[in-house]
């Protein structure tokens, strides 16, 4: 059994027991998160998508807050000498998926 969930902007297909690093969602680890906004959910015998899967949620226990590596962004122009130089760590968060609730 497996359901795509968004969350962040972005779009996750999971199963039970699955870790992910979904956007930073700003809970402490330990606590547990309820992802509503469910758009198919697949078991063995159909394909629930749409209406039929909007009443479903999943439930995930939070692993950790992170950052990720770091993205470094440089900028340059020729003959003038300008260049410069600019990092990023994007947030995350680390959760495992309890229960997919149907």
């Amino acid at each position: 059994m497996y359901a795509i969930i968004a969350t962040g902007g972005k779009q996750y297909k999971v199963a039970e027991g699955d870790i992910i690093k979904v956007e930073k969602l700003g809970v402490e680890a330990g606590e547990t998160v309820t992802f509503d906004q469910v758009l198919a959910v697949r078991d063995d015998a159909s394909l629930k998508v749409g209406e039929e899967a909007a009443n479903a949620t999943v439930t995930a226990s939070v692993v950790e807050n992170g950052k990720a590596r770091k993205v470094i962004v440089y900028k340059y122009k020729r003959k003038t000498g300008y260049h410069k130089k600019n990092g990023h760590r994007q947030q995350y968060t680390a959760v495992k998926i309890e229960k997919i609730n149907a």
